[in-house]
């Protein structure tokens, strides 16, 4: 799946996903096919890391 290359745009994409589709951020990058270092990277880039309890980025 094709994930958005603009790190704010990526941080509201995957938040989205993860609120409302995927119980953490490892279903969701297996199921999307998707880097889970490679969200991260981007997202850490602009400040924000993975909270596992919230399973959001922030």
């Amino acid at each position: 799946m094709q994930i958005p290359k603009d790190p704010v745009m990526l941080l509201s994409f995957v938040n989205l996903k993860l609120r409302d589709f995927y119980s953490d951020i490892d279903v969701m990058c297996n199921d999307m096919d998707v880097s889970k270092a490679e969200i991260e990277e981007k997202l850490q880039g602009i400040g924000y890391s993975y909270d596992r309890e919230r399973n959001q980025f922030v």
